[in-house]
């Protein structure tokens, strides 16, 4: 079963339950998987991502405009997307993922991490943010 069919069975649940806010939420959600769909796009899970993302900065945007109220809502949205996300790597997992990534490359300094990243982003498939990934590689070669 697709995301988008998963999603599809959880709206038909939450408006049969009532659920304003979890309806609305999964609408937008599922509108963006068929638009990505459309496009051609079938990463769904690059679209759920991305999603998530744009909730998550708009409720800093929120909290730094003085309005926790909007910012809840955003965050909660974003909980509710990250449901349908991969569980996250560990760690020490992502931390395994960057020395082999690393020993791979042969990167020796920081200038290397454009050799690294590429290997270590693939190796993640998408269990843990670039940020994070980033910021390993920065350790183990700065």
């Amino acid at each position: 079963m697709s995301v988008a069919d998963t999603v599809k069975s959880d709206l038909a649940v939450a408006m049969k339950a009532g659920d304003r806010d979890r309806v609305g939420a999964l609408r937008l959600v599922l509108s963006e998987l068929q638009k990505a769909a459309k496009e051609g796009d079938g990463d769904e899970l690059a679209v759920l991502r991305r999603e998530r993302k744009r909730r998550l900065d708009a409720a800093q945007a929120f909290r730094d405009g003085g309005r926790p109220e909007l910012a809840a809502g955003e965050e909660s949205e974003a909980e509710l997307i990250a449901a349908y996300l991969p569980a996250e790597l560990g760690d020490e997992e992502l931390r395994a993922i960057v020395e082999r990534a690393v020993a791979q490359s042969g990167a020796q300094s920081a200038r290397d991490m454009g050799k690294v990243m590429p290997l270590a982003m693939s190796a993640v498939a998408g269990r843990a943010d670039g940020r994070r990934v980033s910021q390993h590689v920065r350790e183990l070669l700065g």
